[in-house]
């Protein structure tokens, strides 16, 4: 059967030859394979939205340049955020009856939990503002034992709300989600849910820059957790431990930022890695972490974060966006170290692994533009990715 006319692959084709590219040198520059480019261009394979973006960002286009009709990620979140406003405007009072049951929705939580942590805003964007409606219908129209896990179902969906509303920079939304998991978690009474909680709630304590508050509630919030009888538990509270280490080398307190690694480290080994309660945690998580501390703490420190690098990088099981984030944090040590080539090696790095998350990440942008800035590394790929980023 013969490719059809008007395939997205031929339309990639026909850029990537303009800029006068081999398929392997799109492969390379995209961080996809060989074979995927050439399915791509052959019609055989529809690229999803991060390989999309990632072609896209390599041959230095729009990716509404690609794909007719494509409405671009960045478009297609600030299109949900006010519908994710009116889905929560009345979260308190019983607007409407549920459209689904428990168990769907459970289901349907579990995959959008995974889209946040595989930095999917995309699809988050798509079908989060009907989640959060139909678990708070859910929650006001039951009770017992079912309205109990239909509370979580709400603490969870707002959680993936805010991926979208704090990254792309709608703070007073990202605000009233984390409200909104907290009056969820005052119908549960479930203290590992509260710790959730705590850990979500530090984002404010970032943006605002209270970086002292921040730390305070994170080690009221541990005080407060129960006994670490299981592992969840254990992950739950090692996961406050890890934040609170990153918001108290912001705060420039190294010798509680070492204080609170160590516990989270401990803790860490005691489980195996994986997600909890929405969270990332175990031995992996926690050595990315060591890097976040190092660069929280300021330029002195890189060399801690250089020390975790040379002799280890996160595996490809760990969820996207946190790899992601372990790329962007070592290329700005890397940039204040001088070592401007490795910056920006590990800056597409992260976009390969996570393209919607580097792009949306300010640190990646703020490094993106201090290296072209300073013209010290290939300046015509530079320049391309400090576009996509918006740093120019």
């Amino acid at each position: 059967m013969p490719a059809p006319t008007d395939h997205i692959g031929l339309r990639i084709a026909a850029a990537r030859k303009a800029k006068r590219l081999t398929q392997a040198d799109l492969a390379r520059a995209s961080y996809l394979s060989l074979s995927e480019i050439k399915k791509i261009e052959q019609a055989r394979r529809t690229p999803s939205d991060n390989a999309l973006e990632s072609i896209a960002a390599a041959l230095g286009v729009d990716a509404t340049r690609l794909e007719r009709g494509h409405t671009g990620t960045e478009r297609r979140v600030h299109a949900a955020l006010s519908t994710i406003s009116q889905s929560i405007a009345g979260y308190d009072i019983d607007v409407m009856v549920p459209r689904r049951g428990l168990l769907e929705l459970r289901a349907a939580i579990s995959e959008a939990v995974n889209w946040r942590l595989g930095a999917q805003y995309g699809l988050i964007a798509r079908h989060v503002p009907d989640l959060l409606a139909d678990t708070l219908a859910l929650l006001h129209t039951t009770d017992g034992a079912e309205r109990q896990q239909a509370a979580r179902l709400v603490a969870a969906a707002a959680r993936t709300a805010d991926a979208l509303a704090y990254k792309y920079g709608a703070r007073d939304l990202s605000a009233r989600l984390i409200e909104l998991m907290r009056w969820a978690d005052g119908h549960l009474g479930d203290p590992l849910l509260t710790m959730c909680v705590a850990y979500v709630r530090t984002e404010t304590f970032f943006q605002a820059r209270a970086h002292t508050a921040g730390l305070r509630a994170l080690e009221a919030a541990v005080d407060a957790a129960p006994a670490c009888g299981t592992a969840e538990a254990k992950a739950c509270r090692g996961a406050l431990h890890m934040r609170a280490a990153v918001i108290a080398g912001r705060s420039e307190d190294a010798a509680a930022a070492e204080l609170h690694l160590a516990e989270a480290r401990r803790l860490g080994d005691a489980v195996p890695e994986g997600s909890y309660l929405g969270t990332a945690f175990g031995p992996e998580s926690v050595r990315i972490h060591e890097v976040s501390v190092a660069v929280s703490l300021g330029p002195d420190h890189v060399d801690r974060a250089f020390a975790v690098a040379e002799s280890w990088s996160p595996s490809v099981d760990l969820p996207a966006e946190r790899r992601s984030g372990f790329w962007i944090e070592l290329a700005r040590a890397q940039l204040w170290g001088g070592r401007m080539n490795d910056a920006f090696d590990s800056l597409r790095t992260a976009r390969a692994i996570a393209p919607q998350h580097t792009r949306e990440h300010p640190w990646a942008r703020e490094t993106a533009g201090t290296l072209l800035r300073l013209r010290r590394t290939d300046e015509e790929s530079l320049t391309r990715f400090a576009a996509w980023t918006g740093a120019v």
